[in-house]
């Protein structure tokens, strides 16, 4: 039995790494406010180059596509109208009969100069069906620069040119010594400009534009490991075609005729675009840039309980890819933290638990509008209605049972399919 003294410093102690804990996330998602609005709140629309056509590296846009997403015709259509004179536009889908197929050439119609091409049919390489409708565009490409987006993106007219500026400045050295490391990708913040009425849709579009905007910039900003999605990023065909996954630095001197490197090789993991950015920034030591752009993003009608599989599915996901930063998740959520910290100022200040809570989450509140709006940019005001405020709250008080369901289990549901997910992020079809 511990003796009142001892009990009395253990709860200092504790209290002390409580409140410390508190004013780190404070730190980190500071960052991510403040980042956001130096990069987007006053980012251009539009795109001036002074590169001549002949001089601009060529780059091959890449969108798979699968049945109707909603704004299906504006999302791609924003690919056609890039302000950059150097592009192919390649359009894959699995099959003939795919509902998507009437949109593409009713663009391909619309806009005949630009150079575009419906690519029909997949490649079997793996579990992962987004990879399968890819590999074959992505061998078909003219140019070594990919820009991969999702259907259910749209992007503005600028935002091509920016990113190919970025990937391919000029390398500075950081000291007189050594190199800045080369960039391998570029990729965009998610940011949700229409969604459906659906309540789910309401907590999804509340959950990308705060919580997620704000930790995804910050994460990014420090660059202290890869954190990228796959809406929208951009790189080279030559850089992922050396490397397999596996996180390990490259040996020139590897010749084991067994691996397999490149595109392809991704098809055994659910999360292909988030390994394709690890995979180079650890067996490559590339770096990521995040542009002044942001990935437009497009939420359907989905359900809270799309909501909820939604986040079950990419917390097993990334659990077996990254474990670590997932256990210690829960305590970056503001209902924990804050509770932990209510907890620590009022045994060592005698603070009124309540109030200090209520007092967080108004603050938290106003930080997630700020980020909000830097992602809007300076010419789109943001609407916030009684809908937004009942969404973000939902989304709080819901993020620890979704986590605590999630964390233990390892099957998740993706396109009407069930996977098991394995280590390291690989999944296989759930018998």
């Amino acid at each position: 039995m511990l003796d009142d003294e001892t009990k009395a410093t253990l709860f200092r102690y504790l209290s002390a790494a409580g409140l410390g804990w508190y004013l780190v996330m404070w730190v980190l998602v500071s960052v991510g406010a403040i980042a956001a609005r130096r990069r987007y709140r006053h980012r251009p629309v539009d795109h001036h180059s002074f590169i001549p056509s002949s001089d601009a590296p060529g780059v091959s846009i890449l969108r798979p596509l699968k049945g109707l997403d909603p704004n299906l015709y504006t999302n791609l259509e924003s690919t056609f109208r890039q302000e950059y004179p150097n592009f192919e536009i390649l359009l894959s889908v699995d099959d003939e009969r795919d509902q998507a197929l009437p949109v593409v050439r009713e663009l391909l119609r619309v806009y005949p100069n630009v150079k575009a091409q419906i690519v029909i049919g997949v490649e079997e390489v793996g579990v992962n069906p987004k990879v399968n409708n890819l590999v074959r565009p992505y061998r078909m490409a003219a140019h070594d620069i990919l820009w991969v987006l999702d259907s259910n993106v749209f992007v503005d007219p600028g935002t091509l040119a920016r990113a190919v500026d970025i990937l391919t400045a000029p390398q500075t050295p950081t000291t007189r010594s050594k190199q800045k490391r080369r960039i391998g990708v570029v990729h965009h913040v998610p940011f949700v400009d229409f969604s459906g009425s659906y309540w789910g849709s309401r907590v999804e579009t509340a959950f990308l534009n705060t919580t997620h905007a704000k930790m995804y910039v910050a994460i990014n900003t420090m660059a202290l490991e890869s954190c990228v999605v796959g809406k929208s990023n951009l790189y080279r065909r030559s850089d992922v075609d050396r490397v397999d996954g596996t996180l390990k630095p490259v040996d020139p001197m590897d010749v084991d005729p067994a691996r397999k490197f490149g595109f392809p090789s991704f098809g055994r993991f659910l999360a292909e675009d988030n390994m394709i950015a690890s995979a180079l920034w650890h067996e490559l030591d590339l770096r990521h840039s995040l542009s002044t752009d942001v990935a437009h993003n497009v939420v359907g009608n989905m359900t809270l309980g799309d909501y909820f599989w939604r986040r079950v599915r990419w917390i097993r996901v990334r659990k077996y890819m990254v474990l670590s930063a997932t256990i210690i998740e829960p305590f970056t959520e503001s209902i924990v933290f804050a509770t932990l910290a209510s907890l620590a100022v009022n045994y060592l200040f005698g603070f009124p638990k309540i109030l200090f809570v209520l007092t967080h989450f108004v603050l938290w509140f106003m930080l997630d509008l700020d980020v909000y709006a830097s992602l809007s940019g300076k010419h789109r005001p943001i609407s916030i209605d009684h809908y937004f405020v009942a969404a973000w709250l939902i989304r709080e008080l819901l993020c620890l049972p979704i986590f605590f369901y999630a964390i233990f289990g390892s099957t998740v549901v993706w396109r009407g399919r069930s996977y098991r997910i394995l280590r390291n992020g690989e999944a296989a079809l759930a018998m």
